[in-house]
């Protein structure tokens, strides 16, 4: 169950809630059909020109429904001013959504039958395909007579166009001021822009703790010898995790702690779970630990962490408490040995955090105070401003600042997303409209704190809002790999395609904005490269609230045990079981992705049914997943139109040559369990479309025919010796593993584009000369692990800051 915190604001932010629901309540899902009409005019047009063979009476049908289409997208933009009629505009847009979903259907069935037909034919095969002209005419009368039918439902549409009144006009205006527009170089202000701000956005939230910081560091090093809980707990947006993380990584308490975990419970946990993380953080994830943790039982689990700890000095954050029940789980494997064993429990309940430990402390966060807050703003405001000056901006500017900072109230996660904003937000005009629109919807003295955040995501511009609510898709407090976040993005078709840009660049350009308006958190990262990021879980509760209005996607919900009929992307969080036993037989499903921990195996039966039933998919994530005998099974290759096959954490050590027939992938992630390598069949290589190759695979695979790779990542040493590397023109980050002395770096040398390089030697392995590397002139993120002389790394290109 959602939970969605609120809190009381005097004044201020009530004028958010009309503003919010009249200028969004119908344009994102004016705009999310906008971009399904989009791509159905784009599937009909390479329909026709790729069927240059078809009957004139289809072809012109077909022709028909392609311009009609393209004609109702004129007036999408006006149906956003229709707000008396707001039921009746609903139901004209759902109409338009279907017809256009419908026709990609069609048009993807009938392409799915020729991608089977045509994986890896031979000469009996192509015989049969002779055979077979008369039932491809049967299939272009049946395309003929769905299509038939689908210009019967246009023109009805096209009818109560008039009679709703929608006309249209001509407007080139964006919603906010980061619109994407095909001619609009704002990808170049963007990444100055991902250059300037900072993501210590910690240290941003941190005005205000230094006090309590103090106070709660010296509580946890007091020379007591019983086992403390520290708990620190206050509403949503206070900074509790914040401050718990500023803790844990004081050099103090790294000094006297020397066994420390972090774990994150959030309202859904599993005991198991939980308790292998902490066990995880302690051992390690080695081979045998990950074996020997996958077959303990719960009670096992907790007597091994006890034995592991009751030795130790230990410092163990439990990150997001909601139900007192979570802490009784734990607490009997945290032993109380008299040795100055420390943990923090943060949370927002105060029953939760008096409770925990009769004798521990516990802290409540407060608000922060008027001088405080302004400090915050400016710092976000401003980030390269360290000292919060006033001298920001012009003195009007400054009061209309201080009118807004001061209705929030203290609330940190609130100013500093209003900071946000407002850095993208120019001049006093700019600012003005801000505030007026706060105030002259104010109705009374209450509001909720995430319409103060729905101001933020409002002024996105609509490809930004789709990949802002596509983090709802993810768990609560789920640390995201923001390669695969941007992967699923462009499998997604969230990415809009600029001339002179690259998808990818723009997907990266995307998450730093996002990140610059607070809205994402930056988790981890290597030099200026996001490795991971989150979400703060009031946000997450934003973007699934908003998702489920505009049907981007669906959290399954095994309570009610079905799906809504009209969102097109599935999450299944836990009950995967009962999920697969629905039937969505009639369902035209374009993404699924598979979060539950708990459920393990797939039968290869319920695989194929499954491949069958969903054979529209765009996106497939199995992480976790595992099959009978280590093997994906032959029917993957049904699904022709797939665009993004995640395997991570699987058991699947091979892949079926009917992979070869995925030639829309764009991106394959196979990372085994335990690190173990994955055997990749040669119909890989005729993947011609893939972008991304994430896998460890110990079969040479000819990856120089994959001429559209940008990522190449875990392969080994072994793997690339062969690799004519001057046919992957645009390789941009490269991994490779158990690199030898012996071994040459030429063959990476000749990687004109590469950006980013990982370089990993074998067990006591000393790098070979690192003078081909200065060859790679636009490399500046480069990571090694292994021996190095040190006079190589003078050889280093120079555009490389060591």
């Amino acid at each position: 169950m959602t939970f969605i915190a609120s809190w009381k604001f005097p004044s201020l932010l009530q004028g958010l809630i009309l503003y919010i629901n009249e200028r969004e309540k119908t344009s994102v899902k004016i705009k999310m059909v906008d971009a399904v009409v989009s791509y159905a005019v784009q599937k009909l047009g390479d329909f026709l020109i790729e069927e240059v063979s078809l009957r004139q009476s289809l072809r012109e049908n077909v022709l028909w429904l392609r311009n009609e289409l393209s004609f109702m997208q004129a007036f999408l933009k006006d149906a956003e001013k229709k707000q008396a009629e707001d039921h009746l505009v609903q139901q004209w847009i759902f109409e338009i959504t279907s017809v256009a979903n419908e026709a990609v259907a069609i048009l993807e069935t009938y392409s799915l039958d020729e991608g089977i037909n045509d994986g890896n034919a031979g000469f009996v095969d192509r015989l049969k395909a002779c055979a077979c002209i008369c039932q491809n005419e049967a299939k272009f009368h049946n395309i003929g007579t769905n299509i038939q039918s689908l210009k019967q439902r246009i023109m009805d549409i096209s009818r109560k166009r008039d009679t709703y009144g929608i006309t249209h006009i001509s407007n080139n205006a964006g919603e906010g001021p980061s619109n994407y527009r095909t001619n609009d170089p704002s990808s170049t202000l963007i990444r100055s822009l991902r250059r300037a701000a900072s993501y210590a956005d910690e240290d941003q939230l941190f005005v205000g703790f230094q006090e309590v910081f103090q106070r709660l560091l010296n509580e946890l090093l007091k020379k007591e010898s019983r086992r403390n809980v520290l708990s620190i707990y206050g509403m949503g947006g206070l900074g509790k995790t914040t401050l718990a993380r500023n803790l844990y990584n004081s050099p103090s308490l790294l000094t006297s702690f020397h066994t420390r975990a972090w774990i994150c419970v959030s309202q859904q946990y599993s005991t198991p779970d939980l308790l292998q993380s902490i066990i995880k953080s302690i051992q390690g994830c080695d081979e045998e630990t990950l074996k020997l943790l996958k077959e303990m039982t719960e009670r096992d689990l907790e007597t091994h962490l006890r034995d592991q700890l009751k030795e130790r000095k230990y410092l163990v954050v439990v990150d997001d408490v909601w139900h007192r029940e979570a802490w009784e789980s734990l607490k009997r494997a945290l032993p109380d040995n008299n040795n100055g064993s420390r943990v923090i429990l943060t949370t927002r309940k105060e029953d939760v955090a008096e409770r925990v430990d009769d004798k521990g402390f516990s802290h409540k966060l407060r608000f922060l105070n008027k001088e405080e807050s302004w400090d915050l703003f400016c710092k976000k405001l401003c980030p390269e401003n360290k000292m919060g000056s006033t001298y920001l901006f012009s003195p009007l500017m400054e009061n209309l600042a201080k009118d807004m900072v001061e209705k929030c109230r203290g609330l940190p996660l609130a100013i500093v997303v209003l900071g946000g904003l407002l850095s993208h937000r120019k001049g006093v005009d700019e600012w003005q409209k801000v505030k007026t629109h706060i105030w002259q919807h104010m109705k009374n003295d209450s509001i909720e704190i995430n319409h103060i955040l729905s101001l933020s995501y409002n002024d996105l511009s609509f490809e930004l809002k789709q990949c802002f609510l596509y983090f709802g898709i993810f768990r609560e407090d789920e640390v995201i790999d923001t390669e695969k976040l941007m992967y699923l993005w462009l499998a997604e078709g969230f990415i809009p395609r600029i001339r002179e840009e690259h998808m990818e660049d723009i997907a990266e350009n995307f998450l730093h904005e996002l990140i610059s308006r607070s809205l994402i958190q930056v988790e981890e990262t290597f030099f200026d490269k996001i490795l991971t990021c989150r979400i703060h879980d009031l946000l997450r509760d934003l973007a699934v609230q908003k998702a489920t209005k505009v049907n981007l996607f669906d959290i399954y919900d095994p309570r009610v045990n079905l799906v809504t009929p009209f969102r097109h992307r599935h999450a299944i969080h836990t009950q995967t079981q009962r999920y697969l036993s629905l039937d969505l037989s009639k369902l035209k499903v374009r993404s699924i992705l598979f979060f539950d921990k708990e459920f393990k195996n797939l039968e290869d039966k319920k695989f194929m049914t499954f491949c069958t039933t969903f054979q529209h998919l765009y996106v497939l994530d199995l992480e976790n997943i595992h099959f009978a005998g280590n093997e994906l099974p032959d029917a993957i290759g049904n699904l022709v139109h797939l665009k993004f096959l995640g395997l991570s954490n699987s058991n699947i050590f091979k892949l079926p040559p009917s992979i070869g027939k995925l030639k829309s992938l764009q991106t394959l992630e196979a990372l085994s369990l335990d690190n173990c390598s994955c055997e990749l069949p040669p119909q890989v290589a005729q993947l011609t479309n893939l972008r991304n190759l994430v896998a460890r695979y110990h079969v040479p695979l000819q990856v120089d025919k994959l001429t559209n790779l940008r990522t190449l990542k875990y392969i080994r040493c072994d793997q690339w010796k062969d690799t004519d590397a001057a046919g992957l023109v645009n390789l941009q980050e490269l991994g490779m593993d158990q690199i030898r002395t012996s071994y040459s770096l030429k063959s990476i040398g000749i990687l004109k584009s590469l950006t980013t390089l990982w370089l990993s030697c074998q067990y006591h392995q000393k790098f070979p000369a690192l003078k081909p590397l200065s060859s790679c002139e636009n490399l500046h993120r480069l990571w090694l692990s292994g021996g190095i002389e040190l006079a190589d790394l003078n050889k280093l290109p120079k555009s490389i800051t060591l």
